[in-house]
């Protein structure tokens, strides 16, 4: 087999056994976490997600 292909065969799978893995995971999920922003960049937010923020 060709190096290309073989490389070719290989990136493919792999994508495809990701989001195959990413498909099954939002399936199984039951609802959607709310989750603070880690890092609020001018928008008038404190981030308040980290272990240290005293919230």
């Amino acid at each position: 087999m060709d190096t290309r292909k073989a490389f070719r065969v290989g990136f493919a799978l792999f994508w495809l056994a990701a989001l195959g893995l990413l498909v099954l995971d939002t399936a199984h999920s039951t609802s959607v976490r709310v989750e603070p922003p880690p890092i609020a960049f001018g928008s008038g937010q404190a981030a308040s997600g980290g272990h240290c923020s005293g919230r």
